[in-house]
């Protein structure tokens, strides 16, 4: 089985549709790993699309940032005008799967997804340290992990060395392939589909093979103006509409 692992969407359909048809024919099922809305210009086609092809969905921050104002509360000025924002444009269905997506980490059979943390749905995972606490968590020797926005992973060998992996995908170099190894334990982030960071404008993904037992790290730019000139009709924040240029 080929899984197209998916994260941080936050309601940028734009990079969505890019995403789908840059991995068209290398996939059989799709799993997502929260943060469907916020931020972006098209939460209900998001949502939509999510609930018609996702088979495993988690919840992110900003998905259940739409029914409990607490999480609004502690977000920026900018994400909170966005959450609002999205909150008024979802429809009552799209609202309710939003409300009924299950708080991670979720073992799907084989690999284990969570938004963050798996000891917390809204620690950021962005050290070593913060890293091994995590290995406490998991029993399965793959998880992928969203949240951060970064592509980026670790993994630990039999001897319980902790080795961090940073992929290199240049301009022109669409995916990156990392070879599972028997014995040793994975924590893997495909990075952002909507709101790519590491200052790389473009949309972020993995596609895992179960059979091969490799991973793949893929980038695809899309139509980020595109995505910007939507965001400027909606009133969405400046700040939010600027940072798509710069990847961070």
């Amino acid at each position: 089985m080929r899984w197209l692992i998916l994260s941080d969407v936050h309601s940028n359909l734009e990079a969505l549709q890019t995403v789908v048809k840059a991995a068209e024919g290398q996939y059989d099922r799709v799993v997502c790993l929260g943060d469907l809305v916020g931020y972006g210009p098209d939460p209900n086609s998001v949502v939509e699309w999510a609930r018609a092809r996702a088979s495993y969905c988690i919840r992110g921050n900003h998905d259940k940032a739409m029914w409990d104002p607490e999480v609004v509360a502690g977000f920026n000025y900018a994400a909170r005008i966005a959450a609002e924002w999205t909150r008024e444009q979802l429809t009552e269905d799209n609202l309710q799967y939003l409300r009924e997506l299950p708080r991670g980490p979720l073992e799907t059979g084989g690999f284990t997804i969570a938004h963050s943390a798996l000891s917390d749905e809204d620690k950021y995972i962005v050290c070593e340290a913060d890293v091994l606490e995590e290995l406490r968590y998991f029993d399965t020797g793959l998880v992928f992990y969203g949240h951060t926005h970064s592509q980026t992973g670790h993994m630990t060998d039999e001897c319980g060395r902790l080795l961090s992996l940073s992929p290199q995908l240049p301009r022109g170099r669409s995916r990156l392939a990392l070879q599972l190894l028997p014995g040793e334990r994975y924590l893997i982030n495909p990075g952002a589909v909507g709101q790519p960071r590491n200052r790389d404008t473009r949309a972020a993904f993995c596609v895992y093979d179960d059979m091969r037992q490799d991973v793949e790290f893929w980038r695809a730019p899309y139509d980020v103006a595109a995505t910007q000139s939507r965001m400027e009709a909606c009133g969405l924040p400046s700040a939010l509409v600027q940072r798509l240029s710069f990847g961070r």
